[in-house]
């Protein structure tokens, strides 16, 4: 064994494989695999876990890179077509499939629903009474991980003489203080053969990931999990085909069971039994383990009702017996998302950990680019970035209670604004008490409870005539009250619930230099907030925030609920290592209060005497004032900015006297017309009137400023990560494609129903039906949709080629499997596009 290495990769199943292959294509050099298991077959998932990839999700990560895996697998000729069908036995099932057809349409992968019989046609055993019909995806296939993952593993060997040591324990993973930024950097990865000193480590070994992360003092949130498998058979018309996979895969989608051909037998697996759950140090070695350490015994009890229900879907599977039966573990989240990217702990520690065999190569691919080029450029993995997760989220009880619940929706019917049940109340505002006093109905944005909105509003709804949605899939995870929100809020004023923003403050006689190297725009002078975005190195968008210069030296960065632990991993990332920067997290220290709207202006007066006129308080301007709350005066800075599209401001204001002010605004506000709105306002309907763009929606790595239309006249002197890549595009001339919105013309379904799009991804298209896609394969798909109630229409936003960006232009809209007439407002938003009413 060596005793130094630039890379040590840990875990030699379909993930660390592909990513030493991935690696050596990019060019690293001087790379180590280790595993504690034999290969081929080491022991893990790899090796057991249901090897077919349905290249359809309604995520556009997971969906893009399955379709990209799948295509990886069949260049080394380790897959197999075989096609597969979703059933659907229930109606809701059926609306869900429509759904999918959405998807597969967007996506580019080929796909229809079919009748009962169509299903029997391909499928000659199936009970075609038990069904509806069927979502067909002749793609689906068949592959062959192990294999797959011997053939990368070998190129990796061929291209740069890695080294491969399998039976190899890993004991500890050795780190040191990184100067300046507080965190560890990995220095060694010993093992039971020896010390390997490294410049990287990563972590690639499935369910026990985040044991080996734990040796380091980092945290991969994960947990092993069973998926019950049993193999059935002797089945006279599956050995008849003389093939290992002669008919298409079938996910029985209302039962979350599969049944899979297996020469001739027939593989059954479940997600529907109870969740299964094991502690990493429970999983037996590979000596003690009866079949291999992942292949755990079965419990026939958990299994029989889904068998049952096999056996009523196809009923020869009555007439055979379980051959080989196992409680296979696979590697479950919190959030149900992978775990990938460097670990927020340790430096130069990654993980490539959480992923299943259906997209191991291409975020194996992800991965690879991430330590290579700063930032994936196969695809925005925003979604699956390991350093998305708060402190709270990295507990064993809170990754357990979180994978209990998901687990039984791996086949479920999800909603894009689905809430979890478990683990709430996490982290709550100064002004919770008060808003459960009024009825506030709460969405958690990971950790925060945030009101969406207020029940005490029930009677704004008589007062704007709003109605509920007909069709209850679009009437889920909604209420009229939003849209009686936000007209009193245009008509009048409301009051936000802002205390999820993220605020991080950097300090020390190196702030400006580092808080203008982050960002794209200049940092202003004392008193003066910049709106801008952090660019990854190959120029797309990391990060949508304000950075405020509060003193000389001091810049607060104030970013989003979401993307809070990601922004401040990135800060981290660039941190001066002289000592010159110093960042502290004052998220819990600063509470934000929003109140806009026309009397917004004069609300606040009557608590302050200081000028709050656009030459007193200019937009974009921070002022400190002092507001009197009752028999208290409470410091408060002022910040006029707006993202609903109205007067008004963010209102700053220490944690613990944050609730006075709550008080003192609500106090006065009756004769304003203030009622407490909920984020359904803030996030959605008054976003999307103006056009404003949302990290993670519009903005995203694959697009750049020009594109999003958030560039300025001219590029700061300064350098900034992304420059050159954003100096080159505005180079190249206008962008190829714009961001934009659109409103629906009519959104009356063929039944005659008004229908909600939920902006979960619908294609838009041409008015001859065809899917539009610009020259980079990105397609112009719906990335945030909402009902604007001050202009009577739905709105949604999406990336346009320039042609089509033109206000007028006549296209469609895909939902629920129908086409929906729309039009292209531009790139602004349809309400106030002058901004007079923020001016004002």
């Amino acid at each position: 064994m060596p005793s130094s290495a630039k890379c040590v990769i840990i875990g030699a199943g379909i993930v660390g494989n592909c990513l030493a292959g991935h690696l050596a294509r990019l060019g690293w050099t001087d790379m180590v695999l280790l595993d504690k298991g034999p290969l081929p077959n080491p022991g893990g998932s790899t090796g057991h876990a249901s090897n077919f990839i349905f290249p359809v999700d309604h995520n556009k990560e997971m969906a893009l890179l399955g379709v990209q895996s799948a295509n990886q697998y069949r260049d080394l000729d380790r897959s197999v077509d075989s096609g597969g069908i979703e059933v659907a036995r229930t109606q809701e099932r059926w609306d869900e499939l429509q759904r999918r057809m959405t998807s597969a349409t967007a996506w580019g992968v080929e796909a229809k629903l079919l009748t009962p019989a169509e299903v029997k046609e391909l499928v000659p055993f199936i009970s075609e009474d038990v069904i509806l019909g069927g979502f067909y995806c002749p793609t689906v296939s068949v592959v062959d991980s192990l294999d797959t993952g011997t053939l990368f593993r070998q190129e990796a060997i061929d291209k740069t003489g890695m080294q491969v040591f399998a039976n190899t324990e890993v004991l500890d993973v050795e780190t040191e203080p990184e100067p300046g930024t507080g965190l560890q950097k990995v220095t060694a990865v010993v093992t039971d053969k020896g010390r390997i000193e490294c410049e990287y480590a990563v972590i690639a070994c499935g369910v026990w990931s985040n044991r080996i992360a734990n040796m380091a003092g980092a945290t991969i949130p994960l947990v092993p999990a069973v998926h019950q498998m049993a193999d059935v058979g002797p089945i006279d018309i599956l050995a008849e085909t003389n093939n290992e996979i002669g008919y298409p895969i079938v996910r029985d989608m209302d039962t979350f069971c599969y049944e899979r051909q297996s020469s001739g037998s027939m593989e059954v697996g479940s997600y529907a039994h109870r969740p299964i759950l094991h502690h990493p140090d429970s999983i037996p070695s590979n000596d003690e383990a009866a079949l291999s350490p992942t292949e755990m015994p079965f419990t026939q009890d958990d299994f029989d009702p889904q068998m049952e229900q096999a056996i009523e879907l196809m009923d020869m599977l009555g007439d055979a017996e379980i051959k080989y039966a196992i409680n296979g573990l696979l590697s479950l989240t919190p959030d149900a998302m992978p775990c990938l990217g460097e670990t927020v702990e340790v430096r130069n520690l990654w993980s490539a950990a959480a992923v299943w065999v259906k997209e191991g190569p291409g975020m194996a691919q992800v991965v690879a680019e991430w330590m290579t080029y700063g930032y994936p450029r196969v695809i925005d993995a925003h979604g699956a970035d390991i350093s998305r997760f708060y402190p709270e989220e990295r507990p064993d009880e809170h990754i357990w209670a979180r994978a209990s619940e998901h687990f039984n929706k791996t086949y479920g019917i999800v909603h894009p604004a689905e809430q979890w049940e478990s683990r709430r109340n996490m982290v709550v505002s100064p002004f919770f008490e008060r808003e459960e006093e009024l009825g506030a109905f709460f969405f958690q944005a990971r950790v925060f409870e945030r009101p969406q909105w207020f029940t005490s509003n029930a009677d704004l709804v008589e007062r704007y005539g709003v109605e509920e949605r007909e069709v209850e899939w679009d009437n889920r995870w909604w209420s009229p009250i939003t849209v009686g929100e936000h007209l009193n809020m245009r008509e009048n004023c409301g009051i936000f619930d802002l205390s999820a923003f993220q605020i991080f403050e950097l300090t020390g006689p190196g702030a400006v230099e580092f808080a203008d190297y982050l960002c794209v725009n200049k940092i202003g002078p004392v008193g003066r907030a910049t709106y801008t975005p952090f660019l990854t190195p190959d120029g797309g968008f990391h990060s949508d925030l304000t950075m405020q210069r509060v003193s000389e030296d001091v810049v607060q960065v104030v970013t989003g609920a979401f993307d809070g632990p990601r922004d401040l991993a990135w800060i981290q990332k660039y941190m001066p290592k002289d000592g010159s920067v110093t960042v502290t997290d004052l998220s819990r220290d600063i509470a934000t209060i929003g109140l806009w709207g026309p009397n917004a202006p004069a609300l606040l007066a009557t608590l302050t005497d200081a000028d709050l006129s656009q030459e007193g308080s200019p937009y974009g301007g921070l002022v400190d004032v002092t507001l009197r709350c009752g028999d208290e005066d409470v410091a408060v800075t002022l910040f006029r900015i707006s993202y609903v599209g109205d007067a008004g401001w963010e209102l700053y204001v220490a944690w613990d006297e944050a609730v006075k002010v709550w008080d003192a605004l609500m106090a006065n506000g009756g004769e304003f017309g203030l009622r407490p709105t909920g984020m359904g306002v803030y996030a959605v309907s008054g976003r999307i009137e103006k056009g404003y763009r949302l990290q993670g929606a519009e903005l995203e790595s694959e697009y750049n400023p020009l594109e999003a239309g958030l560039a300025r006249p001219r590029v700061k002197a300064a350098d900034f990560i992304g420059k050159e890549a954003y100096v080159a595009a505005r180079e190249k001339g206008d962008p190829e494609v714009l961001m934009c919105t659109l409103t629906v013309e009519d959104d009356h379904d063929s039944q005659g129903r008004r229908r909600w799009f939920q902006g979960g991804n619908e294609p838009i298209m041409t008015m001859d039906g065809e899917v539009i896609l610009d020259s980079h394969g990105r397609v112009s798909r719906v990335t945030t949709a909402g009902y604007g109630p001050s202009v009577g229409k739905q709105v949604l936003m999406a990336y346009l080629p320039r042609d089509l960006a033109k206000p007028g232009t006549d296209l469609q809209a895909m939902y629920m499997n129908e086409k929906f007439p729309v039009k292209v407002v531009g790139v602004d938003g349809p309400f106030d596009p002058t901004n007079e009413r923020m001016k004002k």
